[in-house]
């Protein structure tokens, strides 16, 4: 199976609406990104856990996610699982930052997803960011809500390992939960592996892709 490469792609913004969702959805690929793309730009905007203990962890944990680039990263105080309530301090903070930066590619989560706050930031991204390739990422967890994707990003064995294990080290906050640990981070990247003929792979859906064969 043959994918399509793109050319230039020098600034990438990573979406959450908790610590941890980019690191889950997406870490492997953000791991990819930047050994391949060395000082490549990487703006991360997470919506809740400013001023606690989660960001810190986050701030450790996406450093350790995009070695090399050019990372800046926001963690705003909205409360968790409030994220419909606080609609307009999304909304305003997602506005703010699509005047500072004009991305090649946007990470977020998906629109499917069960959780209120991944959904709804899901569902704010193409208000604002209404020109830009955004692959939306899978989490799992209890609510059994993993769809069927249709982008893989293949991970090298050793790449999906230390996602594994960045994960394990940088968010000792959520260790206690049930869902939280190397065997599902592994298990899943290993399924969508067998889907995109890789031994691990991240999975992504998109609602809108244009494609440039030409080109030009």
């Amino acid at each position: 199976m043959k994918g399509l490469r793109p050319g230039a792609l020098g600034r990438v913004l990573a979406l959450g609406a908790h610590c941890d969702d980019v690191a889950i959805g997406a870490g492997g690929t953000l791991l990819t990104l930047c050994a391949a793309r060395p000082g490549v730009r990487v703006d991360a905007l997470v919506l809740s856990g400013g001023g606690t203990e989660r960001e810190d962890e986050e701030r450790a944990a996406l450093a350790g996610f995009c070695p090399g680039a050019d990372l800046a990263v926001t963690v705003l105080k909205i409360p968790d699982g409030r994220l419909p309530s606080y609609w307009e301090q999304a909304k305003d903070a997602l506005e703010d930052l699509r005047a500072e930066t004009s991305p090649d590619l946007i990470l977020a989560p998906w629109q499917g997803d069960a959780h209120q706050d991944h959904r709804g930031l899901a569902e704010l991204v193409p208000t604002v960011f209404r020109d830009h390739l955004t692959l939306g990422y899978e989490i799992v967890k209890w609510d059994g809500d993993l769809g069927r994707p249709s982008v893989y990003q293949p991970l090298e064995q050793r790449t999906a390992e230390a996602k594994a294990d960045l994960l394990e080290r940088h968010y000792p906050s959520q260790r206690r939960r049930s869902w939280y640990d190397r065997e599902a981070f592994l298990g899943l990247a290993r399924v969508r592996g067998v889907e995109c003929g890789a031994r691990y792979a991240e999975a992504f859906h998109t609602r809108k892709l244009t494609l440039d064969l030409a080109g030009d």
